[in-house]
C-alpha cells in the first residue's frame, strides 16, 4: 500500500485525471466530484500537507497557485466570477493531505458557503 496521496498519485500519472495544466511546481485538473459546473484543482507538485505547513520559502508557489487560478478562470470562461478555496485540516474541510486550491465557478456562489 502506497503512502502517497492521491494527489500525489495523480501528478505521477498512477491514477487518471483530466489535466488542464502542467509545468514543473504545478499541476491542475478537473475536480472528480465537482461542486460547481467549473471545479478545478491547482496542486503543487510539491507535498506539502496543508496550508498550516507553508514555510516563507512557499509564498511564489502559493503566489503562482492563485495567478495560476486567474488563468485558468480566463481559459474556462468565468467572465461572471469564481471563488477560490484553500482548505485547511478536517474541520476546515481538507479532505487530502496534499495542499490544493480550489478554483470553482460557472453558478452562483452563496456566502456563507457552509
Amino acid at each position: 500500500m502506497s503512502d502517497q496521496t492521491i494527489f500525489q498519485r495523480i501528478i505521477n500519472r498512477e491514477l487518471p485525471a483530466r489535466f488542464v495544466h502542467e509545468d514543473n511546481e504545478l499541476v491542475a485538473f478537473h475536480d472528480a466530484f465537482p461542486k460547481a459546473p467549473v471545479h478545478v484543482l491547482i496542486v503543487p507538485r510539491k507535498p506539502i500537507p496543508s496550508v498550516d505547513d507553508l514555510e516563507d520559502e512557499d509564498v511564489v508557489l502559493v503566489g503562482r497557485m492563485i495567478l495560476l487560478a486567474k488563468s485558468l478562470a480566463q481559459e474556462l470562461g468565468l467572465k461572471q466570477g469564481y471563488r477560490l478555496v484553500f482548505n485547511c485540516k478536517q474541520q476546515g474541510g481538507q479532505t487530502v493531505d496534499h495542499l490544493h486550491l480550489h478554483l470553482l465557478g460557472g453558478r452562483l456562489m452563496h456566502w456563507p458557503p457552509g
